[in-house]
């Protein structure tokens, strides 16, 4: 995926992954990639799961923009999602 990743952004498109291994990822080195500890098969999370869906996708948004060096891979707490996906669940 890495080396998708930086054919697309060769051609100027920004680009961001889900790392589900921290370790591989480092090895692979995409552009841009975000841990939330999240379990194989399972991404973003459990299907039906929205506002802990919508919490990711956020994440992922922010930090499209915000990751300034290549091969940097920013590691969310799952329970900073978590309380994200509560906050927005409760509103």
């Amino acid at each position: 995926m890495g080396l998708i990743q930086r054919s697309i952004e060769d051609q100027g498109i920004a680009t961001i992954s889900i790392s589900l291994s921290k370790e591989i990822t480092g090895k692979i080195r995409p552009p841009r990639a975000v841990f939330f500890g999240s379990l194989l098969g399972h991404p973003i999370s459990y299907p039906g799961q929205v506002a802990h869906q919508l919490c990711v996708l956020r994440f992922l948004l922010k930090y499209l923009e915000e990751i300034p060096t290549p091969g940097t891979i920013i590691d969310i707490d799952a329970a900073v999602v978590d309380n994200c996906a509560a906050a927005a669940a409760g509103s």
